[in-house]
Parts: structure tokens; C-alpha cells; sequence
């Protein structure tokens, strides 16, 4: 069986979805793995070295799909892209399904099999798999690293012989993976943070890290079976941002990271909140991507409000491209391993892995993302 490895061509985009110890893994699986030249050197990753570990190196994308049983890449295809693929192919990377219900269709009608990473179910066997977590973790280091170059103060303690300097003050909205790693984050680098989630089963974590919890004031589920956020009513997300005003207000730097999954970031942090916040103070919204956390975040741009810095940051992993290239490389590998019996791919759209992360099969867009279902063109 043949892998094939595309160079990413989405703007701004520096991960490659297999590095050269993933090859060499899929080679010593008995797997045939074809990169395409250049596709990891934005992350730092040369020709020479995915030829030093048997993988085969070939000038173009049309000649990696052409053979390809199973085609590996970070984000999105073109629709130029997806004519490349093989019917019968298996195409795996982000493929944002919720929004992208043109290009599920296109998938679905070249017959490509199409497994998106973002519907990895969130269960113990698959956390090796779960190329989100992954990504989240590099976002939430990222989020605190720009929170603490953009401040005007130190994070630290300061005692020098002009006087000591307090800490910075952090709040980190969002305790899932993203929110972890920055409330662990700006921790080393010695601010005192707090951290807010309106999930109540996440003070412990929070706090195993060494940081104050701001517990929220709504009652009943605000968990999915996924482990997600719920979405709340508008009601309950005005009552939120009144109880969180103080946190707010008190903060130098604010990192925002709530997302619902196929929806719109939720507004956490109001303009009358930035107005309330110090100047000089920062707000860094990993959920730009999303709309944003804050009433005032522009994607991709900074902004200064009220004498407030505001970042919205896009695809902040493709920014730490090594790391983040070999963590989503290991996922990657972990899944092909996954998906592969004796050599052969084996789908069973019976397994939770595989039924839920495969959003096309069979000529068929699945779990009701697309607007039609389309019969498979044939070969």
C-alpha cells in the first residue's frame, strides 16, 4: 500500500502532515510512503532527509496522488486538488466538515473516502490519534509566549536593587487542552493566573497547575459527552460575563480559548470589558479562527482598543512548525497503523474511530455535513 505525503499549499500554512521518522515508521510497517519535494522544508524537514528513510521523492502533487492509496496532508484541498485523487483513495487531514459542505460533495463525487481529523472521538484509545489535542496544546504554549513579548511588564517577580516588581496577572478563559498549556505555560514563566471555565469538573485540573479558578455561575450540563463545552443561551452567557468582569478587569493579560465545535466562538469578553482593563493591558483570542472570544478581536489582525492590545491570531501552530509537525505526524501514524490490517486498508465504518472520522464513503457525504449524497464517479 502507498502514502502519499502533498506539500501544503493553504496561506500561511508551514506543517507537513508526515515527517521523516513517521515515514520511517510506515516503512518498517511494510507501507510504501511517497512525499512530494519540498513538502516539509517550512518545517524544517529536507528531501534528504525523508530519502535517508526510504521514502520516494517525486516533483509534484499530481504524481503522489496518482499512485496513491491513501493521501495524508494538514489542511484542506483545493477542488483543483481533490481532481488529483484517485477514486477509491483515502484522503486524511483538517478538513473543517462542518464548513466545508462544497468540498465533501466534490469528495464524495470523485469517490475519495475522506476521514477529518477535527471528528476524532474523544475517547482513551484514540488519544494518540487526536491531532486536535495536539494542535490545541502548541496554540495554548504559543497564546502565552505572545501574551508575555506584547505586555509591557515583566511575567515574573522582579527583586532587584531598584525595588521589587510584582507579578503580571493572567487570565486564561478556557480550560480545555489550548487553556491548560497556557495556564502551565505562564506559570514557568512566573505570573500569577487564574483560570475560568464553565465547566465546574475543571477546577481541579486548573488548579493541579498551580492557578485560582473562577468558578462560573451557571448550573446544570455544561459538558457534552465529548468532554466539550456546551453552548449556553444568551441569558446565561450575559450572566457569565457580569461574574467574570472582576477576573477581567484585574488582568494584564487575558488569553481566550473557548470554541464550540461547527460554531462560532462564543463572546466572553464584551468591549466594555476591554474598556475596563488596564492600559497596556493584553488579550491574546486563540479562537480568532472561529470569530473570536472577543467583542472587539479581528482575525489575523492587532488591534488597539481602549488602550488595550488585541490578538487574534491565526493557525498558531504552523508558527512552531517543527514540533507541532512531529506531534501531528505521530497521530497521523498512530491512525494509518490504525486503518491498516496486513498491508491492506481496512474501514470498518462500525468502529467508533473510523465511522466517525470518515465524513465521505462510498460516494456518500456521511453524518448529514453535505446537502446531497452523490454517486460515486467511477474510474
Amino acid at each position: 500500500m502507498r502514502v502519499g505525503v502533498v506539500r501544503e499549499t493553504g496561506a500561511g500554512e508551514r506543517r507537513v502532515a508526515l515527517v521523516p521518522q513517521g515515514a520511517a515508521r510506515l516503512r518498517t510497517a511494510g507501507l510504501e510512503v511517497v512525499v512530494q519535494r519540498g513538502a516539509g522544508l517550512s518545517a524544517e524537514f529536507t528531501d534528504t532527509a525523508y530519502e535517508e528513510v526510504g521514502a520516494t521523492l517525486v516533483d509534484t502533487a499530481d504524481a503522489v496522488c496518482a499512485g496513491a492509496d491513501l493521501v495524508v496532508r494538514v489542511g484542506r484541498p483545493t477542488p483543483e486538488e481533490v481532481q488529483l485523487l484517485r477514486p477509491a483513495a483515502v484522503l486524511i487531514g483538517l478538513l473543517q466538515p462542518s464548513a466545508s459542505a462544497d468540498l465533501l460533495e466534490l469528495l464524495a463525487g470523485r469517490g475519495v473516502t475522506a476521514v477529518s481529523l477535527e471528528r476524532m472521538p474523544r475517547i482513551a484509545r484514540a488519544q494518540s490519534m487526536d491531532v486536535i489535542s495536539s494542535q490545541s496544546s502548541v496554540s495554548g504554549y504559543k497564546a502565552a509566549v505572545l501574551g508575555a513579548a506584547s505586555l509591557g511588564k515583566f511575567f515574573p517577580m522582579m527583586m532587584t536593587a531598584a525595588g521589587t516588581i510584582p507579578p503580571a496577572r493572567v487570565l486564561v478563559m478556557g480550560a480545555g487542552v489550548a487553556g491548560l498549556q497556557a495556564i502551565a505555560t505562564a506559570r514557568r514563566l512566573g505570573a500569577v493566573v487564574q483560570g475560568y471555565d464553565i465547566r465546574p469538573a475543571a477546577k481541579e485540573q486548573v488548579e493541579s497547575l498551580g492557578a485560582t479558578f473562577v468558578s462560573p455561575q451557571v448550573t446544570g450540563n455544561t459538558e457534552t459527552t465529548g468532554g466539550y463545552a456546551t453552548e449556553l443561551s444568551q441569558d446565561a452567557q450575559e450572566r457569565e460575563r457580569q461574574s467574570i468582569l472582576r477576573a477581567v478587569e484585574s488582568a494584564d493579560v487575558v488569553i481566550t480559548t473557548a470554541l464550540i465545535p461547527g460554531r462560532r466562538a462564543p463572546i466572553l469578553v464584551t468591549e466594555q470589558m476591554v474598556a475596563s482593563m488596564a492600559p497596556g493591558a493584553v488579550i491574546v483570542d486563540i479562537a480568532a479562527e472561529a470569530g473570536g472570544n472577543c467583542e472587539l478581536t479581528q482575525p489575523g489582525e492587532t488591534v488597539i482598543a481602549h488602550g488595550v492590545t488585541v490578538i487574534g491570531p491565526l493557525n498558531l501552530p504552523s508558527t512552531l512548525a517543527v514540533h507541532s509537525s512531529q506531534m501531528f505526524s505521530r497521530n497521523m501514524t498512530t491512525l494509518i497503523e490504525y486503518l491498516v490490517r496486513d498491508g491492506q486498508l481496512a474501514l470498518d465504518m462500525d468502529d467508533l474511530i473510523v465511522g466517525e472520522c470518515c465524513v465521505t464513503h462510498g460516494g456518500e457525504v456521511r453524518h448529514g455535513l453535505g446537502r446531497v449524497q452523490l454517486v460515486a464517479a467511477r474510474a
